[in-house]
């Protein structure tokens, strides 16, 4: 079975709904990648944009411009679906996308994942997760999705091991930082036969 590439649709939970990417999204993104703790241990920008200018040149590079060699790639911006105590409904928390697809292999990368800090530790990222998982086992035929972080970001590989992913194992000098330094790469995977239990663990999260 080849899988099918990523589309950009809407994709609507309980708490909060996944938007393709839009351009005028960029100023809400922006302003939230301002943040310098966003910026820590390897993060994609790193080190931190010094001016809203720069924040928003880093979106269009990071998330909206995608390159011609990851044109199977779909971002998504993630906005709460209802007013509560992690805020009104419609605002913008963050961002995260599919990509690096590999149709005829049934692969993709679930990455390219931020937050703004007041949504960290909420089930946010849960949730998030939980809808592009289902995207791409369910509706798209993937039988492998990898996630991957720096080595350097425990707080990430924390909320990758909870979705219930198994960690592969550690690229070495993988890719060159934006500092010039080199990051070694954490590898976790979650395949098709492993998807019914994730999704019943992610589902149990969601409503507690």
């Amino acid at each position: 079975m080849v899988a099918t590439p990523p589309e950009p649709k809407t994709l609507s939970g309980r708490l909060v709904r996944l938007e393709p990417f839009r351009a005028s999204d960029a100023d809400e993104l922006a302003e939230l990648v301002l943040d310098p703790r966003l910026h820590e241990h390897g993060f994609v920008m790193y080190p931190p944009p010094r001016s809203y200018a720069e924040a928003l040149r880093r979106v269009w590079s990071a998330w909206a411009a995608t390159p011609a060699a990851h044109a199977s790639r779909v971002t998504w911006v993630v906005r709460l679906t209802v007013d509560g105590d992690l805020g009104p409904a419609g605002t913008l928390v963050g961002a995260s996308s599919l990509g690096e697809a590999e149709p005829e292999n049934e692969a993709v990368h679930l990455g390219w994942t931020v937050y703004g800090r007041r949504w960290w530790g909420s089930l946010v990222n849960a949730e998030t997760k939980y809808l592009l998982l289902r995207e791409a086992f369910e509706n798209l035929g993937f039988g492998r999705v990898r996630l991957q972080t720096d080595a350097l970001n425990l707080r990430s590989q924390a909320a990758i091991e909870k979705l219930g992913a198994t960690k592969e194992g550690v690229l070495r000098r993988h890719k060159v930082r934006a500092d010039g330094t080199f990051r070694d790469t954490v590898v976790y995977s979650i395949l098709r036969d492993e998807w019914p239990a994730v999704k019943a663990g992610l589902e149990k999260r969601l409503s507690a």
